[in-house]
């Protein structure tokens, strides 16, 4: 499955760190890119140094215009999912979700232009509250790989986290691949 993310504007200052952490989510849970609108550079370059870290060839790329890269992907065979709290139940979408090969998950920061909801193949709600579009991306994203995202290596890791029970293990590679 292919899973790519579009970040749809940004809140001045406050959003810095909520857009590095939709791209860290989106990144660690499986995605291969994001697209950003209207973002601090510095983003981008903070998930270069996590590839670099970590491992990885995730994807950042600023666009200037969300719905050219929507329409693009509709052409691209891509299902677009909007996240939003007024959608269906990700219960109910979650089946229907996992089949897909391409997948376009729209995450927004601001109120979204209506036409991001009538562009979409599906409107998804994460829960039936106010929460962050962190926690519904990281939750729509383990549903639609049920959990596989976890079983991933990236490629070319300086550190690699140890899973372990009790305290912090962290192996550094001698050499990269």
């Amino acid at each position: 499955m292919i899973i790519q993310v579009v970040r749809i504007g940004q809140r001045l200052v406050r959003d810095d760190r909520v857009t590095t952490h939709v791209a860290l989510v989106s990144r660690s849970f499986g995605a291969e890119k994001i697209y950003m609108t209207e973002v601090n550079p510095e983003i981008k370059d903070t998930l270069y140094k996590i590839n670099k870290t970590w491992g990885g060839n995730f994807e950042v790329e600023f666009i200037e215009k969300w719905k050219s890269i929507v329409k693009k992907k509709k052409e691209e065979n891509f299902k677009i999912v909007h996240l939003t709290m007024y959608g269906e139940k990700i219960n109910d979408a979650q089946k229907e979700l996992q089949s897909k090969d391409k997948l376009l998950i729209v995450v927004g920061a601001k109120k979204v232009p209506r036409e991001v909801y009538e562009l979409a193949d599906y409107n998804i709600g994460v829960g039936s509250q106010p929460h962050s579009e962190i926690s519904a991306l990281a939750v729509l994203l383990d549903r639609i790989q049920n959990g596989s995202q976890f079983d991933r290596t990236f490629p070319n890791a300086e550190r690699k986290i140890v899973p372990a029970k009790n305290g912090k293990i962290v192996k550094a590679s001698k050499t990269r691949d």
